[in-house]
């Protein structure tokens, strides 16, 4: 068994040599430091499993260095050493999300009970989430296997999202590998839910489990809200998928409750140019391009493909018969979310307010271009853990607190999912055909049908055709389009990036959640 290492910072650590040599003499490794700005470099060295730290050190402060630790290593457990007589210290300490605190002058026995409570509680946890998730293991395959509806995978997903956050806690990865193989067979059979139903949740004839789509959400979720009187701020996040809603929604429960929390079903192609204008339009694409030509981009053209969301938000309430005003923006960079949060009472005069949050969509492509960013987010574990950095520093997570100050009603949704893809299909098109590695348009595609699921005839799905005989394909799983010309460059370009368009719980089981402030 691996001897746990601990981190004692103290600016006065010679007067406890004695404290060190009994834990050294328990079996225990020990590292030193004297100071808040050492004790920083060697926690991004090294891996503790606990840190003793002093409260009372010139310089950088205890709580300086607990903040600094928390940043780089927030797993990690702190017990701070402090003065009896600093209780309001201790208050802060505690607020910080300290684990454990001992009061000068201490002794070796309460040294070793600190240890002992917190490396044995972590090691508890992880030993019951395991225990747990083994006991849970059947269940799930056994609905996997017998799933008939569209809320059986609902629930599936669900419960394997669940799972995901509990054994990132746990930091078990031998089961969280267990657990990602279990979702790449739940992925398998899920596409092949989709192939056999999913042209049939457009045929009227059929009364089948048809679910919560695109087009729907303004009609069947915003409009009663804004019939009733409420004032809706709306905030799409693009590329947000349901693990990582999880992740940052307890940044937000100080402030907003939740009312409604729901899974919704994307449409195919889950890209954005396809998914987000069918939201604001109210219409499958096909309808877009028949009705609102001038607001339809085909894959081909090389035009902005999401130009036109606001004047198709207008024309959806025109049809609906809504007289509603609404604000529209779409925040793209840093700059541009400071000046929202610094106007938001400007912004919430009208009943409905649309914001379009870029971020996500923009760090999955920078994760794919970017070798740095490939590295931060090199697991699910990590990219989960971006997201909830990201959020916890930026312009929305402020936005949505002075939202709380106002009687809003806050929604939070987003256009499609994202999937780390890992097998590479072959594909041959002409010029024509769309570059989305998820997904392929085009008039002369080459592929193997077993491996993906194609439709002849787009119009079935409500999808426009560039030319009289194209088709779309679509891949499924972890899968990813290549051409094969250079084909051993490109899929090792690919691998193991994040991208979207295709079919999977996690591209298609997306997040609508409705909020209310708090008290």
């Amino acid at each position: 068994m691996r001897k746990v290492k601990i981190l004692w910072t103290d600016d006065e650590i010679d007067v406890l040599k004695s404290h060190i040599f009994f834990l050294e003499e328990k079996g225990f490794i020990i590292e030193t430091a004297t100071n808040g700005d050492d004790a920083i470099e060697l926690v991004k060295q090294s891996d503790f499993d606990l840190i003793f730290l002093d409260e009372h050190m010139p310089g950088m402060s205890g709580l300086e260095t607990l903040k600094m630790i928390k940043s780089i290593a927030p797993d990690i457990p702190i017990v701070m050493i402090t003065k009896s007589e600093e209780e309001n210290i201790m208050e802060e300490a505690i607020g910080s999300n300290i684990d454990d605190y001992l009061i000068k002058p201490v002794n070796p026995n309460q040294i070793l009970h600190s240890i002992k409570k917190n490396i044995d509680q972590k090691r508890l946890v992880t030993e019951k989430t395991t225990s747990e998730y083994r006991e849970e293991f059947g269940k799930i395959s056994g609905k996997i296997n017998t799933a008939m509806g569209f809320s059986d995978w609902l629930s599936i997903y669900k419960e394997l999202i669940y799972w995901q956050l509990e054994l990132d806690k746990s930091g078990d990865t031998g089961m969280a590998d267990v657990l990602g193989m279990q979702e790449t067979e739940a992925n398998h059979a899920f596409g092949k839910f989709i192939k056999a139903n999913y042209l049939n949740w457009f045929d009227p004839s059929n009364a089948v489990d048809k679910p919560l789509l695109s087009p729907d959400l303004f009609t069947r979720r915003i409009f009663p809200m804004l019939d009733r009187g409420e004032k809706v701020v709306f905030i799409l996040v693009d590329n947000l998928r349901w693990d990582q809603w999880k992740v940052i929604y307890p940044s937000l429960n100080n402030y907003f409750r939740i009312e409604q929390e729901e899974i919704y079903c994307s449409i195919l192609p889950t890209a954005t140019q396809y998914s987000r204008n069918a939201i604001f339009s109210g219409l499958m694409p096909l309808k877009i391009e028949q009705l609102y030509p001038e607001f339809w981009v085909f894959d081909d053209e090389d035009l902005g493909k999401n130009l036109w969301e606001k004047e198709l938000l207008e024309k959806q309430l025109q049809r609906a018969g809504k007289d509603y005003s609404f604000a529209y923006e779409k925040i793209n960079n840093l700059a541009a979310g400071k000046k929202m949060v610094d106007n938001i009472s400007d912004y919430i005069q009208r009943p409905l307010l649309v914001v379009v949050y870029n971020f996500l969509d923009m760090l999955s492509h920078a994760r794919t271009e970017i070798e740095m960013i490939r590295e931060l987010a090199d697991d699910e574990p990590a990219y989960r853990s971006l997201t909830f950095s990201w959020f916890q520093h930026s312009p929305l997570l402020e936005l949505i607190k002075s939202l709380a100050n106002h009687d809003v009603k806050l929604v939070i949704t987003t256009d499609h999912g994202s999937i780390r893809v890992q097998d590479p299909v072959k594909v041959v098109g002409d010029r024509s055909t769309s570059t989305n590695l998820r997904y392929k348009q085009g008039k002369n595609l080459n592929y193997d049908p077993r491996k993906v699921f194609d439709i002849k005839k787009p119009e079935l799905a409500f999808l426009p055709r560039s030319n009289v005989s194209s088709r779309y394909i679509f891949a499924v799983n972890e899968q990813f389009f290549a051409y094969p010309q250079n084909y051993n460059h490109y899929v090792k370009y690919y691998r193991n990036t994040i991208q979207h368009g295709g079919i999977s719980m996690q591209e298609m089981l997306i997040p609508f959640v409705s909020l209310a402030t708090v008290g």
